[in-house]
């Protein structure tokens, strides 16, 4: 079978309303970074509440933590969206349920609020190592200086830990933004509902998906360069070993 190529085909009018098939991927190309983004939000706020949460005295709350992060993490991205889109509406009060599905852009909502929960479950077990890595001798620190516990953990551990973990959620940023793709399953139109529908629309597969495949890249890499300098800018010297999450002995 022979296929026709048709680089052109990018300038052509789509029939969906936002102008040339270009138009429509960079309108799915805004929508992913609008859901990765909030639900990476939501992640790193979840992730280092939970995570804190895994390193505290209180067995329960540790506890709770850890059931946590097990439930969220073990359930695959696509079932939990499912359940959020298509279950969550019907298994609560009619009314809720009425609200929920009337919400606008529910799907958009439901996507960002899946890859929070989801992802917040691997940011926590990497706050919580890097909470662990750090020398005892900083909380006693900071329970000598007269802190609280919360204190302690907001003043002294985390802003370290967070220092030593830059490396691993470098890789969640671009897990977070590959994983968005996921979203077309709930009708959210971002790049991969894009990709498919001009591919439904112009017969044209290799080209929208050979594009689809370039700005995933392009988007990826800006993502883990801006992370790589972050992570030089925020290097505490003779503490934290560049480009890795090793902490120097004292």
């Amino acid at each position: 079978m022979n296929y026709n190529w048709n680089w052109q085909i990018f300038w052509e009018d789509a029939p969906d309303g936002t102008g040339t098939y270009l138009d429509s991927l960079i309108s799915g190309m805004q929508w992913t970074l609008a859901t990765a983004g909030a639900g990476w939000v939501i992640a790193l706020v979840l992730g280092a509440i939970i995570g804190t949460m895994r390193t505290a005295p209180n067995k329960w709350m540790a506890k709770s933590a850890n059931a946590y992060v097990e439930l969220f993490r073990n359930i695959p991205l696509l079932v939990q969206m499912f359940l959020w889109y298509f279950v969550m509406p019907e298994v609560v009060p009619t009314a809720l349920g009425d609200w929920l599905k009337s919400l606008p852009n529910m799907a958009f909502i439901t996507a960002a609020l899946s890859l929070g929960f989801f992802t917040s479950a691997r940011v926590a077990v990497q706050v919580s190592a890097g909470i662990n890595a750090l020398p005892r001798g900083q909380l006693m620190a900071g329970t000598a200086l007269g802190l609280t516990l919360p204190q302690t953990y907001l003043y002294v551990l985390l802003p370290m830990a967070f220092r030593i973990i830059i490396p691993s959620l470098t890789n969640e940023v671009a897990a977070i933004i590959k994983n968005s793709s996921v979203a077309s399953s709930i009708f959210v139109v971002e790049l991969m509902q894009s990709a498919r529908s001009m591919q439904e629309f112009s017969a044209q597969v290799f080209e929208a998906f050979t594009a689809v495949t370039l700005i995933y890249l392009g988007i990826s890499v800006i993502a883990i360069l801006l992370s790589n300098l972050l992570e030089r800018v925020t290097a505490v010297p003779g503490f934290i070993t560049s480009g890795s999450a090793k902490v120097k002995g004292n």
